[in-house]
């Protein structure tokens, strides 16, 4: 696959950051990039493999106890799958996320949600996707599941299908809460058995408490 050469404004869009956020990481190093002329390029798989690994570190687990499930998460906000596409697979999880109180804009985050994937792949590997918004629209963060029971081609790293999407919106301002939401639930499934029991679970109910007790 082609390794595309993202800009600063891109990287800053699919980070929900601002440019000079991303060009004050190039400069001190912290996100990999290099310079053509005067000007940040930034090789997207790097960024891809580099936001992962920072979904997937340590932090995650520092703030796990700040993330209450049922705070963001009900059984009837978790759904089976059974489409074909990435994404008819998105739109049905966005859908149904929108049927939270929090989602004032349910075509806003549909087309954000699909946006946001055509930029940059949303899985994390392991059979897992954590397609993620932040939107004014939405009032507090707010979180729906989606079991494929045909594993869902998605461009991942580790080129593995999907069988688990997790998507998250939140508020505009919720950066910070938002984050660990997303390290929080990349963290907990590194456990292959928990990614298996989900997948083998019959009823929105078991999902919701495999996931609110693991």
């Amino acid at each position: 696959m082609q390794d595309d050469i993202l800009t600063i404004e891109e990287v800053a869009k699919y980070l929900r950051v601002s440019d000079r956020t991303v060009y004050d990481w190039a400069q001190k190093g912290e996100i990999p990039a290099g310079k053509i002329g005067t000007v940040w390029r930034f090789k997207k798989s790097e960024v891809e493999n580099w936001v992962n690994a920072r979904l997937s570190s340590d932090l995650a687990k520092k703030s796990e106890s700040d993330i209450q499930l049922k705070n963001i998460l009900s059984p009837d906000r978790i759904v089976f799958i059974n489409q074909s596409s990435k994404r008819d697979a998105l739109v049905q999880l966005a859908d149904t996320l929108a049927t939270a109180p929090q989602v004032k804009n349910a075509q806003e985050l549909t087309s954000e949600i699909l946006k946001r994937e055509e930029l940059m792949s949303t899985a994390i590997g392991r059979g897992i996707a954590i397609p993620h918004v932040r939107l004014s629209s939405v009032t507090d963060l707010v979180m729906a599941v989606g079991i494929c029971k045909k594993p869902i081609e998605f461009q991942a790293i580790d080129d593995k299908p999907v069988s688990l999407m997790f998507m998250i919106a939140a508020a505009y301002n919720q950066h910070s809460y938002y984050l660990k939401t997303i390290s929080n639930f990349a963290a907990k499934f590194k456990q292959d058995d928990l990614i298996q029991k989900i997948i083998d679970s019959e009823s929105e109910t078991e999902v919701f408490e495999l996931l609110q007790n693991n």
